[in-house]
């Protein structure tokens, strides 16, 4: 029987009519076994359910790295087209996880961030038909050279293979993760926050539904509900079985997993990302860019934390920033020059301020003499994630790519843009701050490796 399209999948099953929409989706998820949950203390004891899921994962992206590009491809667009056409039950079961975030006392910084809207489904939708049309990293040749004993050699990209994500509160980090591993080749394990559970297993559910009327693995995706750390920290040391581990969340999030791994990880602490604005800065263009890159989305890790400004124009922007930013309900912590540029309405810094990701309305100002002070300032604070200066002085623009080397540096535009969507990678898993495997956003390609392929005609040695 032809499985029905996840435009037609209406959740619907025979036993029962349930009685609300997200019950339409919590129905779906019961015969959905790719959903791996703890049901007993005999398995918390021995981690068999994470063992299994991790051995399922690996038969699963042997799979995968065979399938074509086009099958993959119709999967994500399948995918892409489910979030459309269900979008008010995505929506009516992230409710649900909000509302249950609050009454537990959630922040509001995460509650930011676990918040889906209709925008917000529709842009994962564009990504994953973006990622759709962009090439397939997996058998592409990055370089080609012949050698003196007649070889060809070939440098050759490859799936990773298991990659096992562990994130906060984000429910569209399950559509992202699961579409970049999966073009890439590889199968993926997702453990997303419990706040973001009923969120996270809608999505994951359509993704099943695509995988299945492509004849693609269902373990290609598989989702890990478990709340007990101790399974958290057994699924960290199954090396045999996957590959890379990514945590992307709070600092305490990446730590523990940072600490606890015995599988290679690619993560970043913390985004404390700055702005300068140099002397020769349009001041109107540069308030309005730092004033909206820190209040577009302020629980983001590519919202500016940190302005410095030079001190020969601080007399003009200091107190048009503050202005705006009063406006807009942002504290800002300055310096004492910047202060007393800005007049009053500005909180005194302390030395705690520097190199601190707010992730609020909360944004620190300091006051520099030269481009070198500004470059010394970000060294000293900043977390190699995302810098950027506003300037009309190209060697002063030269001088900051050169001499700043976070894993993303701007000039003339807002930090925010450091995203993989925005970049045109189609999505992200993550940003890198180790420089090892990779650095800045990772996308398709993040998620290979370049193998060596050599073809001969039988040269011995």
């Amino acid at each position: 029987m032809r499985e029905p399209s996840v435009g037609e999948h209406e959740f619907v099953h025979t036993e029962r009519q349930p009685r609300n929409s997200v019950e339409f989706i919590l129905l779906d998820l019961k015969e959905d076994t790719m959903t791996t949950t703890t049901t007993s203390d005999e398995a918390k004891a021995k981690g068999s359910m994470i063992e299994a899921s991790a051995r399922a994962a690996r038969e699963a992206g042997r799979a995968v790295a065979r399938l074509s590009s086009d099958t993959k491809d119709r999967v994500l667009r399948t995918l892409a087209d489910g979030i459309a056409a269900q979008a008010d039950l995505i929506l009516e079961a992230n409710a649900a996880d909000v509302e249950a975030a609050r009454e537990a006392g959630v922040g509001e910084a995460k509650i930011r961030r676990l918040v889906l809207t209709r925008e917000s489904l529709g842009q994962l939708a564009d990504g994953l038909r973006q990622i759709a049309v962009m090439d397939d990293p997996v058998r592409k040749v990055t370089r080609s050279w012949d050698v003196e004993s007649g070889l060809k050699v070939e440098r050759v990209r490859t799936p990773l293979g298991v990659i096992a994500m562990i994130y906060e509160a984000r429910p569209g980090v399950t559509v992202d993760a699961f579409a970049l591993c999966f073009k890439a080749g590889n199968a993926c394990l997702l453990k997303g926050g419990r706040e973001a559970n009923k969120s996270n297993q809608a999505l994951a559910t359509l993704a099943h539904a695509a995988l299945r009327q492509h004849g693609a693995p269902q373990t290609a995706l598989t989702l890990i509900t478990t709340r007990d750390r101790d399974e958290i920290r057994h699924m960290l040391t199954l090396s045999d079985d996957i590959d890379l581990v990514i945590p992307r969340g709070g600092e305490n999030l990446i730590r523990f997993v940072h600490e606890h791994s015995r599988i290679p990880t690619v993560q970043h602490f913390e985004g404390v990302c700055h702005i300068f604005v140099d002397e020769s800065a349009d001041l109107d263009d540069a308030v309005d860019l730092v004033a909206t890159a820190k209040t577009s989305n302020p629980a983001t890790c590519n919202t500016v934390e940190c302005v410095l400004v030079h001190g020969a124009v601080a007399d003009r922007f200091a107190p048009a920033l503050a202005a705006r930013c009063a406006e807009l309900g942002v504290e800002i912590r300055g310096d004492e020059r910047f202060c007393a540029h800005a007049g009053a309405g500005v909180t005194p810094a302390t030395d705690a301020d520097w190199g601190t990701e707010f992730l609020d309305l909360i944004l620190a100002a300091r006051v520099v003499d030269s481009i070198d002070d500004a470059i010394a300032h970000i060294e000293r604070f900043g977390s190699d994630h995302t810098e950027s200066i506003l300037t009309r002085d190209d060697a002063n623009a030269e001088r900051f790519r050169d001499e700043v080397t976070s894993s993303c540096v701007m000039v003339n535009a807002s930090t925010r843009f450091n995203d993989g969507f925005q970049l045109g990678l189609g999505a992200e898993i993550g940003i890198s701050t180790s420089k090892v495997h990779w650095y800045g956003p990772m996308g398709l390609e993040g998620l290979t490796a370049e193998r060596f392929v050599v073809t001969g005609s039988g040269q011995r040695r």
